[in-house]
């Protein structure tokens, strides 16, 4: 079986190799670049088109390895198809120097999971582990919290695309993680679903390493996490155990804190929880720059962190 995996894995690699430098010749010869600006350091244009990369080899994947497995998938292509789609027009508007409304952006994001909830993709309850029972959930109180999950980690994804190969560092522990997970609990579908989204993130990673010679865009960060949010909850709260809970928590520990901090942070300080500005030093990465740490370091002192909480959930499932 492993053999089955590490061939869905080869091929969406592959297939993002060879779809990298198109996109980027594609990007200049269309302007769909991100700009430097007061906020953005970079020096020259850097293509945006990460995320659709990104999405087209993950797609193929799935439909080749993943989507027949499971009557839930074709809901989670829907929904990912509809994220990256609100992000790519996020995308272009910055492009041209716009901003695009974030209340049409956040409906979209509560679309896509209402549509994953709506194939079965989500969070249905716990196990009572004083008496061993599962305790289901009611419908509305399921449905608030699979709409709260999804739509959270996909903006605190988008959070934490500031510096380059940050985002798709944490996306690739956290799925990396989540294919561990699914191999131990004997979960195909999900492990499947993992490796072929860790072969796309790894693949863009080759191009967005510093320096970055693309960006994901707001279409790739969406897409990291709204799949991670669709992974987790197929996967690990499945099982809804207090250790299998604890997984995605730990796995994509550091995202879910720094965002959480940051809305909490500019809510007292009666700013937009959605703005940034220059001026915002709130994020991890931020604080980490304020205080003399290289680009570089910081990206690799996140990354180490996120590793070493993924490892602990890991020894977490493996000894309980």
């Amino acid at each position: 079986m492993i053999l089955y995996y590490a061939i869905a894995f080869a091929v969406v690699l592959i297939l993002m190799l060879f779809f990298m430098p198109i996109f980027l010749k594609l990007a200049h010869r269309f302007d769909f670049t991100d700009k430097p600006t007061e906020r953005k350091k970079h020096m020259e244009p850097i293509p945006l088109t990460g995320g659709i990369a990104m999405f087209i080899a993950f797609t193929v994947g799935f439909l080749v390895f993943v989507i027949r497995q499971d009557p839930a998938m074709p809901f989670l292509l829907l929904g990912a198809a509809m994220i990256v789609a609100v992000g790519l027009v996020d995308d272009y508007s910055k492009s041209k120097g716009r901003e695009f409304p974030v209340w049409p952006r956040l409906l979209v994001h509560i679309g896509a999971a209402v549509v994953a909830f709506a194939g079965g993709i989500r969070f249905t309850g716990f196990e009572n582990i004083f008496t061993g029972y599962y305790v289901y959930l009611p419908m509305w109180l399921q449905f608030a919290l699979t709409i709260l999950w999804i739509v959270g980690l996909v903006t605190v994804f988008n959070f934490m695309d500031g510096l380059d190969g940050l985002s798709g560092l944490l996306a690739l522990v956290a799925g990396s993680t989540f294919f561990v997970v699914a191999l131990h609990m004997g979960q195909a579908e999900s492990a499947f679903l993992a490796a072929v989204f860790v072969a796309a993130v790894a693949g863009f990673l080759r191009f967005n390493l510093p320096p970055a010679r693309v960006y994901m865009g707001d279409s790739g960060a969406y897409l990291l996490g709204f799949v991670l949010a669709a992974i987790s909850l197929h996967g690990a709260f499945k099982q809804a155990t207090v250790v299998s809970l604890a997984i995605p928590m730990l796995a994509m520990g550091v995202p879910i804190f720094d965002g959480v901090l940051v809305v909490v942070r500019r809510l007292l300080a009666r700013r937009p929880a959605h703005v940034a500005d220059s001026t915002d030093i709130t994020h991890l990465h931020f604080r980490l720059l304020k205080r003399g740490l290289s680009p570089k370091h910081a990206v690799l002192l996140i990354f180490l962190i996120s590793t070493c909480l993924s490892l602990t959930s890991i020894i977490l499932m493996l000894a309980f």
